[in-house]
């Protein structure tokens, strides 16, 4: 199995980076890219996992119904987590996460909210324009016009900001001509996903 490139790696901590280390080489296998792993909740945990297909076509409800068999069964033999706990895959949709270098290269241009660990320049939150990122800050620019430079190891979470300018550069290339595709299979491919797996208590 390989690994994901430099930079296509989201960053993770702690369980969620374990979990992280345990799924990724199975989803680059099968042609996948880890976006993001959550684990929610105590007494019965949810991990989510957040997935791209690696080609950048749009995940579908098979991707992820794929991807929950095979996390599942690393997930099983692993057992990262004591009890019964449930997976939930998805697609990052729209307004994703913005988790790993290429994510902060892919969508420069776009509007981002980041929630920082600590305090970076007297603030925690920051709302701009994505200029890109190197291997240890992203970079956004405010609405007053001021550019800043944001260690990724500090941001908590980064997310896109859902616009019109967002939606129509992630919509679909129309089908070229001949294409086979009758209007419900297309529609199928524009479905943002998510499939559940859960498993018992020993």
């Amino acid at each position: 199995m390989t690994r994901p490139a430099a930079g296509d790696e989201p960053n993770h901590s702690g369980l969620e980076a374990r979990i992280a280390d345990m799924i990724t080489p199975q989803l680059a296998h099968l042609g996948y890219e880890l976006v993001r792993v959550a684990v929610l909740g105590r007494e019965r945990p949810t991990i989510q996992v957040m997935a791209d297909r690696a080609d950048g076509s749009q995940i579908s409800v098979d991707d992820c119904e794929r991807i929950t068999h095979a996390v599942g069964a690393v997930l099983d033999v692993e057992d990262p987590l004591p009890g019964a706990w449930t997976l939930e895959v998805s697609s990052a949709g729209i307004d994703r996460p913005l988790t790993r270098l290429k994510d902060w290269m892919r969508f420069a241009g776009h509007q981002a909210r980041v929630e920082m660990l600590m305090l970076h320049d007297d603030r925690r939150r920051f709302t701009g324009i994505v200029l890109g990122a190197d291997e240890t800050h992203a970079r956004l620019r405010l609405d007053d016009g001021t550019d800043v430079a944001l260690p990724l190891n500090d941001v908590r979470r980064a997310k896109l900001l859902l616009t019109d300018a967002l939606i129509a550069a992630t919509a679909p290339a129309p089908p070229e001509a001949g294409n086979d595709l009758t209007p419900s299979e297309a529609d199928d491919d524009l479905t943002r996903p998510e499939a559940a797996g859960p498993k018992l208590a020993n």
